[in-house]
């Protein structure tokens, strides 16, 4: 595994977007699904490669573009995976397509978790809601590599049942060496997991935190609490990961519109250290 940069593919114009053409669709909860693209240029799909944590700009043309995470596997970049939660103009446009359709792509932005660096330390995943899309991708990279890691653990959790992401995948996860803990905020009658909320779930895990190291994303409420716990076990700030969602619009620095302080969520981050958004970190004028 190498550590990618926020540069875009060589030798081209970072703001030049290529087409890709829907190839498969996945309902995944309700107002959410998987896209997987093919890029139709055959030198620029051979190129193409991301991090786990970067992102795309994804185009629908007369709608605009939004920036989507990557949810597929990195060492599959054939085909390219974005799941989306229909929440604007651009995303319900994406909802709208079929397989067939086109969009225009350009990527991949942002700075990947750092997998290299975490090498040989315990890892403990935790994420809710959507931000399971973004976090697929290193769960796969983890069982990918799984000899280079110490213990794996996910904590995971949603609203409800429903709301859920991946879920015919968890057993796989289980047996390639993840622990996989899933809780949600509301049950029903088919639930038979754990509730509550996730920041609970830290008091039902047991680790080296010594050793450990926490990659996290999700509401930025749920993060503020997971931050909370982490430092309660006096887990280093610079050992602290956090993906920040902004609005990106250009995607490479220049708009300012995902401004955090001094730092731009789209080149400088989305996944920072929490040690260097501390200041920053959950107010809002920022």
């Amino acid at each position: 595994m190498s550590t990618a940069t926020n540069a875009p593919l060589p030798d081209r114009e970072p703001m030049l977007p290529h087409p890709a053409k829907v190839v498969k669709i996945y309902n995944e909860a309700y107002g959410v699904s998987t896209f997987v693209l093919k890029f139709q240029e055959e030198r620029y799909a051979a190129a193409y490669r991301f991090q786990p944590g970067q992102f795309n700009m994804l185009y629908v043309p007369g709608c605009g573009e939004a920036a989507i995470s990557i949810s597929s596997d990195p060492e599959t970049p054939g085909e390219v995976g974005h799941t989306i939660r229909y929440a604007g103009m651009v995303t319900r446009a994406i909802s709208r397509l079929k397989v067939g359709d086109l969009v225009a792509v350009r990527g991949p932005y942002g700075t990947p978790w750092p997998m290299d660096s975490v090498a040989g330390k315990n890892l403990l995943v935790v994420t809710g809601g959507i931000g399971m899309a973004p976090m697929r991708p290193v769960i796969l990279q983890l069982l990918n590599h799984r000899e280079r890691f110490g213990r794996v653990v996910l904590l995971y959790g949603g609203r409800t049942p429903q709301d859920l992401l991946f879920t015919n995948e968890w057993d796989q996860w289980k047996g390639r060496g993840l622990e996989v803990h899933v809780s949600v905020d509301t049950a029903d009658d088919t639930w038979h997991g754990e509730v509550g909320v996730i920041p609970m779930d830290f008091y039902r895990v047991r680790m080296d935190w010594k050793n450990t190291v926490v990659l996290t994303c999700g509401p930025e409420i749920m993060m503020r609490f997971v931050i909370y716990e982490s430092l309660a076990r006096r887990i280093p700030k610079d050992r602290i990961f956090i993906s920040m969602e902004r609005n990106m619009k250009c995607a490479v620095g220049l708009c300012g519109h995902c401004q955090i302080g001094p730092k731009f969520a789209c080149k400088h981050g989305p996944v920072f250290s929490y040690a260097a958004v501390e200041q920053f970190f959950g107010k809002e004028e920022f």
